[in-house]
Order: structure tokens, then C-alpha cells, then sequence
């Protein structure tokens, strides 16, 4: 899966946005996006990366990350 994909998995099931930082740490416990070994763990930096490279996908509102479709 995509780490795209998987940000969209999330905020699907999310109510109301997550912070970044709330990603990366989802996205690691559930295991959604294979890492290779000696990769650093993701960060809110990242996220915030991949959002603002998407945005037909996402958007920042109130300090969380939404879908916007």
C-alpha cells in the first residue's frame, strides 16, 4: 500500500482530521506502509510532505489533516 493510500485509509475512519504527527504514529503501529530496515520511523514532517504534495486529496483545517474528497 501506498503511504498515500494509507493516509487516506485513516482519515476515512477518522472523524474529524488528525494532526500529522497523530499519522505517523498510527500509520507505524498498524503497519500499513512496509519500511525497509535502517529507514528512519516516519514523522509528522513526512506527512505533512506527502499532504501538501496531494492536495486534490488533502487539506489542512483547524491544525488536522481532512480529506477533502
Amino acid at each position: 500500500m501506498k503511504i498515500e493510500e494509507a493516509i487516506v485509509y485513516l482519515l476515512a475512519t477518522s472523524q474529524h482530521g488528525m494532526k500529522t504527527e497523530q499519522i505517523a504514529r498510527e500509520l507505524e503501529l498498524r503497519g500499513l506502509v512496509p519500511r525497509r530496515a535502517g529507514r528512519p520511523p516516519l514523522d509528522g514532517r513526512v506527512i505533512a510532505a506527502i499532504v501538501y504534495k496531494h492536495p486534490e486529496i488533502f487539506c489542512f483545517n483547524e491544525g488536522r489533516v481532512r480529506l477533502l474528497m
